[in-house]
Formats: structure tokens, C-alpha cells, sequence
């Protein structure tokens, strides 16, 4: 171990520009077990690992598995690395590790650069799986049975936690295909949609039980639920897409982010489908400068747009997202734009979009979290062409109208609320995720599911 001053910070290849922009594959190698072992040795173990206690939601057991991954024992390594977390193949590669481990990783601070925290746990898994290796089941061993509503991270973690203590899941998802943000938001470029289903296919072997295209509150009654079940966990989510408030929002040719991605989604997957849009040969605006804006612009290049422009109110260091996204997404020729507000969409006589109108802004004083306050540069107004519209302005709480009336209360938002444990006002039902927090990570909804598991499985089994 401690090898980062002969050993330097390598990343994992990247398919070559002109290539990855062609398909919708992921665009990075993963490690083999020798140059995973050879990245963990650089790990300074340190006493107190920022890593894990800051830098992770899961507070994963990184460095015990780096150390394990040093020593060359892939078993091990594996067995540590899927302990704490419920799917460590699909965080590393979509968690944004530059904001989270790798950049609470000491090293960053002595100029080193972090361990590849991210590749090294994909690495770990991925060839475990390659080797034959699964995680441990018990089988259902007891006579409680839970129901998840929601197949996303909260819910697939949830699920594999209360499996693991031998207790029936039975999972309510009303897409056709299961896996939610995983599946229907991520790009395949990140995330190729057969490492999900992988992972549903172990959960299945687990004693998981899929009920898809089955929607509660409208083909099973919530309260239906709450009788059958000895307890209910609610992962639905925040898929409902934040209004601008600008003129023409709603003009042929202007489209919400989650509904582009979506409908190209099932374009892939060859699910008959009305287009919403269609971006080949065609000018794209994205405004918007988070990850989910990062997946429609890179998603736009490889369905043949003619250009691509992501436009941002503030700066360069403040976007939202993912550095490493946005640098992928520059390298395959994303124009960016900073500083700039939308004000208008506009329109030609026949209703479809021609452009967007702007004005400029600047970054003032500091609000009260630290974070300066953008604001709008007066006069300064100007208009960026497009063909397409791409609103990426974040998410809110989908309706929940059957959980209000079943007695679970919500809070102002929409949201559910909930206690430490996940447990909402209504006994043995629990939520978590995004319909707790609103959007937010993967790797958070995980931890939440994992929190709410841990509870029903105390209540259930004593």
C-alpha cells in the first residue's frame, strides 16, 4: 500500500472520440485485476478515511476493500464491497465520485490525485461476476413479506437488504422494464442497460418478485397494500419536470429532459413509440447544467443533431453536475455557454420553435450558504437559434394522492415525510429516495432504502 508517490493516478481508457459518439455503449474500459490492485496499492489508509466517512452516503467500506484489492484477493474484495452497498457495479460508474469519495480522497490535497475509487469498485464486481461469483442469499426463510413500490435505487435497495434477511419482496413497477432512473434517465453510455437487468436477474434468484406494468393507486389500491403486506416501502421517485415559466414553453419542438431521454430510451429498447422530438440534422439547445443536461446533450451528438449548445446561468465552477461529464460532453463537441438566463422562447407563425432569447448575467455577492447569487445584467438580452428546445431545469415530486389518502402525510413539496429510520407518519410504512428529498443521487436513495430495510427488518424479525 501507499505506492501514489511512484505510482501515478491512472483512469480507465475512453473509446475514441469519434467512435463513442456513434453509439450508446459505455465509453469507458474497466480495469483488470492487475491494474485495479495496482491503482488500490496507491490508498494511504488513512486513520480516519474521508472516503468513506465524508465522502460516501453509503459509507462504503472502501479503503478494507482497496487494501483487499492491494493483496490481490478478488473474493474478498467483492464480498466487502457488495456488504454496504446494494448494486457497487452500477455507483462506480455513475456516481459522481470528483464530489463524493475521490474528492474527500487525502491525496487530492497533497497534489497526488484521489484513488479511482470509482473504477476500482466497478472493476471489483464486474470481474467477480466474470469469475462466477454472486452475492449471498439466504433464500426466504421467513413468513413476512414486504411491498416496494418503485424499482428504482431506493427500491432495489430496499429490496436487496430485506431479501438478505430472508424476507419476501414483492416489487410494484409500472414501466414495462424495471430499473427507473437506472433504466429510463441514464444513457446507456453510462450505463448500459444489461448491467441493470443483470442485477435484477440475481434479485429474482433471490426470491424477488416482479409485478411490472402494474401502477399503484391505479390497477392495486395502496390500501390494499398496507392489509397484504407486513410492511410497505415507497420508492417512486421525482420524475415530474420543473416548469420554466417562459412564453411558448409548450411549443412544437420544445421538449422536458426526463421525457427526451425516455422516448429515446424506448427507441432503443424498439418499444413502439410517437416521438416527441426528433433532434437528427437539427440545431439543439439544452438549457439547463446538471448531469441530466450533460445526458441530453451527449444523447442529442449521437442521434445525429446537426449542433449541440448547453446553455447555463452561471459559470463554469458552479454547474451542478458531474466535471467528468462535462468533460466528456465537451470532448465530443458540445458548445457551452455561461452566465445566461432564459427569457423567452421563440416561435415562428406556425408555432414551432426558432430560437430562445437570453440575457446575460453575472455572479454578485455571496447568499447566505456562500454560493454567489446570479443576476441578471440589465439590456443585455440576445437570441440563440434552434430547431430544438431541451428543458433540463431539475425535477419535482410526482402526484402522490394515494399515499395522502391513505393517511401518510406529505410535506409542502408533495414530498413524504418521514423519521430517522424512514418510517412515514403511518406505521411499517416506510419511504425514501427522491419522493422523500426531491432529486438527488442514486447512491442517496440507496442509502435510504438500506436505512428503511434495516428498520422493517428489526420490527419484523426482533
Amino acid at each position: 500500500m501507499q505506492s501514489f508517490i511512484k505510482v501515478d493516478r491512472n483512469d480507465p481508457q475512453k473509446d475514441d472520440v469519434l467512435s463513442r459518439i456513434k453509439h450508446f455503449n459505455e465509453i469507458y474500459s474497466k480495469f483488470t485485476v492487475e491494474k485495479a490492485s495496482t491503482q488500490a496499492e496507491r490508498c494511504v489508509q488513512c486513520g480516519d478515511p474521508y472516503c468513506s466517512s465524508i465522502g460516501c452516503p453509503l459509507s462504503n467500506y472502501i479503503p478494507h476493500w482497496l487494501k483487499s484489492m492491494a493483496g490481490n484477493d478478488l473474493a474478498l474484495s467483492f464480498k466487502i464491497s457488495n456488504e454496504s452497498s446494494p448494486f457497487p457495479e452500477i455507483l462506480g460508474r455513475i456516481c459522481p465520485q470528483d464530489k463524493l469519495c475521490e474528492g474527500a480522497c487525502t491525496l487530492n490535497d497533497d497534489g497526488y490525485g484521489a484513488i479511482t475509487i470509482g473504477s476500482i469498485e466497478t472493476a471489483i464486481t464486474e470481474r467477480a461476476f466474470e469469475e462466477g461469483m454472486e452475492p449471498a442469499f439466504p433464500g426466504i426463510t421467513t413468513d413476512k413479506k414486504v411491498a416496494v413500490i418503485g424499482s428504482g435505487p431506493a427500491g432495489i435497495s430496499a429490496a436487496n437488504f430485506l431479501l438478505r434477511a430472508g424476507i419476501k419482496v414483492v416489487m410494484f413497477e409500472r414501466d414495462s422494464i424495471p430499473g427507473g432512473l437506472l433504466v429510463w434517465g441514464i444513457p446507456g453510455f453510462k450505463l448500459e442497460k444489461s448491467v441493470v437487468a443483470r442485477r435484477f436477474a440475481m434479485l429474482e434468484k433471490a426470491g424477488l418478485e416482479l409485478r411490472l406494468s402494474c401502477e399503484v393507486g391505479k390497477d392495486v389500491s395502496f390500501a390494499d397494500l398496507k392489509k397484504e403486506y407486513d410492511a410497505v416501502f415507497v420508492g417512486v421517485g421525482a420524475s415530474k419536470s420543473n416548469a420554466a415559466g417562459l412564453e411558448n414553453e409548450t411549443a412544437s419542438g420544445v421538449v422536458n429532459a426526463i421525457d427526451f431521454l425516455r422516448d429515446i430510451q424506448a427507441k432503443l429498447f424498439g418499444k413502439k413509440r410517437t416521438p416527441l422530438v426528433e433532434v437528427t440534422g437539427k440545431k439543439v439547445l439544452v438549457i439547463g447544467g446538471g448531469d441530466t443536461a450533460m445526458d441530453c446533450v451527449r444523447t442529442s451528438l449521437r442521434e445525429g443533431a446537426a449542433s449541440v449548445k448547453c446553455v447555463y446561468r452561471r459559470d463554469e465552477a458552479n454547474m451542478p453536475g458531474s466535471k467528468k461529464e462535462f468533460i466528456n460532453a465537451n470532448e465530443e463537441g458540445v458548445e457551452f455557454s455561461f452566465l445566461s438566463t432564459p427569457k423567452k422562447i421563440n416561435v415562428d407563425k406556425s408555432g414551432k420553435v426558432t430560437g430562445v432569447t437570453f440575457s446575460r448575467m453575472r455572479l454578485g455577492a455571496k447568499d447566505a450558504s456562500g454560493r454567489q447569487k446570479a443576476e441578471e445584467v440589465v439590456g443585455s438580452e440576445y437570441v440563440e437559434e434552434a430547431d430544438v428546445v431541451i428543458l433540463s431545469l431539475g425535477f419535482s415530486h410526482q402526484d402522490m394522492g394515494y399515499l395522502k389518502e391513505s393517511g401518510v402525510a406529505l410535506n409542502q413539496w408533495g414530498g413524504c415525510e418521514v423519521g430517522e429510520t424512514y418510517q412515514t407518519s403511518e406505521a411499517l410504512v416506510y419511504a425514501g429516495g427522491d419522493c422523500v428529498r426531491g432529486a438527488d443521487l442514486a447512491v442517496t436513495a440507496a442509502r435510504d432504502g438500506r436505512a428503511a430495510a434495516f428498520d422493517m427488518i428489526a420490527k419484523l424479525l426482533g
